[in-house]
């Protein structure tokens, strides 16, 4: 078999020689002359096998005429320089990269283009009077990198990056850097009467250094580590210790007993371990805040939605005219042009053509629907059998599906429970560490007064809980970096703290258990004879029907031979003739069946059918069934050993038998839920206690998804759409779902244990504490070294407990 130079792809029988080379299309035909005609043949040097095979996409971005629109799309506009960023699914490769940001030289009225390869996103730089946005969303289509253009598009806001925290942790480095430097004379006692000749200069600018560490400290307590004071704050405001408190309490009194200890000449005071204390929160602040940025984890109808639609309109003379129309200013009573491959943005009714409606992201079923006229669509299906004209019956906010946004449990945030485990301890933690500070002071009082008050401040700074304040982040966030590195693509760190919690697991079937990517075709019925197979491959092969596609794949290997005659009727069926055979492939109607008792003999009653007749007889039919993924049996059955499983779906019970031979003998079967009914049930059973994991696909699926405990959504393709959640998962690592349930209780125990090494230098630091002998050297060791400990603890604790996962 010949691979296709440009995209790899296994070329047909319909092979394109071109300059020595073959192409499976004529489309990169076209793309490899561009490149090779503007010098960018470098483009195939630096992949083995870069391309992508440009789509056809006649008349899809018309709506980009249409000023308005055009303006709502662009990041800046002035006189005649224009800026535009689109999400570019297809990028997948350095070569992808390469002639993106190399698109001036195919035109020069580009000035710049910049890839952003992990959002998967190109911004263009262009001079719109020598070419349009339509033209340049054109030229990139042409090359095979087709823009991803959608509703939310319309409503574009300035995405605005919080860079607080890195100031933040940059000044605190800085600070800490430099005190730590000025503060070096100190460990070594540099200052005392017995230092060398040599160090006499130190003792004359001690004053110095000490006021010097002083000054750096300021914009670390100040600015660096103001959050924790207003944590504290509110936390004591709504009557809940929180772990802040005992942190803003360390920072204060690290403060305000190194200021007097240099204002009094008492000592240097613990301005390096204060810096260094600040440095590491806000180190493991930054490591919990740091997530997936180019995944979308809030999507909902507007990110599946086209930003425009083709309205029909009637002049006063009687003509039909057309005009490209933004989806929100459509109205019920609009009558629209719905073309192939379009989506339906809104409820309409047919009146004019055969619809074949793929739901399959709405609902999850990959079989499209055949539509008569006067029929209702639903916002959401896709046209795949030519033109529409349909009446709309309600705007797009108000349709079947986006009333489904309306729900109350998308207006509602999931509290963040990151800091739950760590903050169930601090209560206890704080009320300890005032108790010990008070009980020492009170019993120096009565021993040694002069020690009273070093032993209360010191108590104070070396119980500062910033070992057991990193736990939990470094924990979480280590695991969150290899969730991600194995496909599983979480919204934040807490979300793994709650998949731990989870004891039911709801699946949704199709598109979840099952996949888009392949059916299983079985054919039931009497054999066909080779002229007949040839008939039926050559039939099917002239049929633009899904259906079709999918027979013609499984029958590839016959002759190719041209039809005498050939006909199909969308929504019923291909009629064809070749030399003295005709064959009728279709419904069960339209085949025109003879024998009853035959067809009740071969044909079950269950499944997706496309019937065949040859020559008048009766022959059998093609049953099209789900393919369940792989390592289903094993999947569930591991979960089931410590949680309850339960399937969900929007189908019919057709597959309910399959599924028992699959599935373990008590996993829960529930059929015929709608998207609401599926939203119920998940509110029902978290009314019973329960942690629930919603695992879900499509849009059909986000109520139950937002309403879940922890929502996953199953993706194909984790670049182009996934409905709200709080992680996407792709699907070719579905087998690993029962290990990350693991690693997620293993990361649990990993912040227990590290609570427990905290501890141990807690009350380490609290021995020299409460006997007066805490020196800064001490302190300036234990707070850094337990920091640094639990980091490094933690990092292979969950480097260890991910073994399991294959390719790790």
């Amino acid at each position: 078999m010949v691979s296709c130079f440009h995209c790899g792809d296994d070329c047909t029988n319909s092979t394109i020689e071109h300059q020595d080379k073959s192409f499976c299309c004529a489309g990169c035909r076209t793309v490899f002359d561009i490149l090779n005609d503007n010098d960018l043949s470098y483009y195939y040097e630096l992949e083995n096998r870069p391309g992508i095979s440009p789509q056809t996409v006649e008349g899809k971005y018309d709506f980009l005429d249409n000023k308005e629109i055009v303006e709502k799309l662009l990041d800046f506009n002035d006189n005649n320089t224009q800026i535009a960023s689109f999400v570019i699914p297809s990028i997948h490769c350095s070569s992808c990269i390469w002639v993106l940001e190399n698109l001036n030289k195919i035109n020069d009225a580009i000035t710049v283009s910049q890839v952003n390869f992990p959002e998967k996103r190109v911004q263009i730089t262009y001079a719109s009077e020598r070419i349009s946005l339509k033209e340049l969303v054109l030229l990139i289509t042409k090359l095979g990198y087709e823009p991803y253009i959608s509703l939310e598009d319309s409503e574009k806001k300035n995405k605005k990056y919080d860079r607080s925290l890195i100031y933040k942790l940059g000044v605190a480095g800085f600070a800490f850097g430099n005190v730590m430097f000025l503060s070096f004379p100190e460990y070594f006692d540099l200052y005392s009467s017995n230092s060398v000749v040599e160090d006499l200069w130190m003792v004359q600018f001690k004053p110095l250094f000490r006021w010097l560490m002083f000054a750096f400290s300021l914009p670390v307590v100040f600015y660096s580590g103001r959050d924790y004071f207003k944590a504290a704050l509110n936390g004591l405001q709504t009557g809940f210790l929180n772990i802040d408190l005992p942190i803003a309490i360390g920072i204060a009194v690290l403060f305000l007993r190194s200021t007097l200890d240099i204002a009094f000449d008492w000592g240097s005071g613990f301005f390096d371990s204060l810096c260094g204390l600040v440095f590491f929160l806000l180190l493991g602040k930054f490591f919990q805040q740091k997530t997936y940025s180019y995944l979308s984890f809030e999507r909902d109808y507007k990110s599946y939605f086209p930003i425009a639609v083709t309205r029909i309109l009637k002049t006063s003379e009687g003509l039909v005219t057309e005009e490209q129309a933004e989806v929100y200013k459509i109205v019920k009573g609009d009558r629209l042009l719905i073309r192939n491959n379009e989506i339906i943005p809104v409820d309409a009714i047919l009146l004019k053509g055969n619809g074949l409606i793929d739901y399959s992201f709405v609902t999850g079923e990959a079989i499209p629907v055949e539509k008569m006229s006067g029929d209702t669509l639903f916002a959401g299906g896709k046209q795949q059998a030519g033109i529409l004209e349909v009446e709309v019956l309600s705007a797009v906010e108000q349709s079947y599906l986006t009333q489904l946004w309306s729900n109350s449990v998308f207006n509602k945030e999931k509290s963040s429970v990151f800091e739950s485990l760590t903050n169930s301890i601090s209560k206890r933690f704080t009320i300890g560490v005032l108790s010990i500070a008070f009980v020492a002071t009170l019993f120096w009082l009565v021993v040694d007064p002069t020690k009273a008050f070093n032993v209360f401040t010191a108590v104070l700074i070396v119980a500062c809980p910033c070992a057991i304040a990193l736990a939990s982040p470094f924990t979480l966030g280590n695991i969150l970096r290899i969730f991600g590195k194995h496909k599983l693509y979480l919204k934040d760190a807490s979300v793994i703290e709650e998949i731990a919690k989870v004891d039911t697991i709801v699946f949704d079937k199709t598109g979840t258990l099952t996949t888009h990517k392949k059916q299983q075709i079985r054919y039931e019925g009497v054999s066909l004879s080779e002229e007949e197979k040839e008939l039926l491959t050559n039939s099917l092969r002239a049929s633009n029907h899904p259906l079709s596609r999918a027979l013609s794949k499984i029958l590839s290997n016959n002759n190719i031979q041209v039809l005498d005659e050939f006909e199909e009727v969308v929504g019923k069926g291909i009629s064809a003739s070749f030399h003295n055979n005709s064959m009728k492939i279709g419904s069960y109607d339209y085949v025109n069946v003879q024998s009853q008792e035959l067809v009740e003999q071969v044909v079950p009653n269950t499944g997706t059918k496309v019937h065949i007749s040859s020559n008048q007889q009766y022959k059998g039919c093609y049953l099209f069934n789900n393919v369940y993924r792989d390592d289903l049996s094993e999947v569930i059955e591991l979960l089931s050993k410590t949680k309850e499983v339960i399937v969900l779906s929007g189908d019919n019970e057709g597959e309910k038998e399959l599924l028992n031979e699959l599935l373990p003998k008590d996993t829960q079967m529930h059929f015929n839920k709608k998207p609401e009914d599926k939203l119920h049930f998940i509110k029902s059973l978290q009314k019973k206690g329960k942690k629930v994991m919603m695992v879900g696909d499509g849009l059909n699926d986000a109520g139950a998804l937002k309403q879940s405990d922890v929502g996953i959504a199953i993706s194909e393709n984790t670049n182009v759409f996934s409905p709200a959640c709080d992680g996407i998962l792709e699907a070719s690592e579905f087998k690993s779902i029962p290990d990350f349930f693991r690693i997620s209780k293993r990361g649990i125990e990993i912040i227990r244990w590290s609570f427990m090494l905290s501890l141990l230098y807690n009350l380490i630091g609290l021995s020299f504490a409460v006997t007066g002998h805490l020196q800064p050297v001490i302190a300036a060791i234990l707070m850094p070294l337990s920091s640094i400990s639990v980091v490094v603890f933690t990092t292979l604790a969950t480097q260890l407990s991910s073994r399991s996962l294959k390719r790790f």
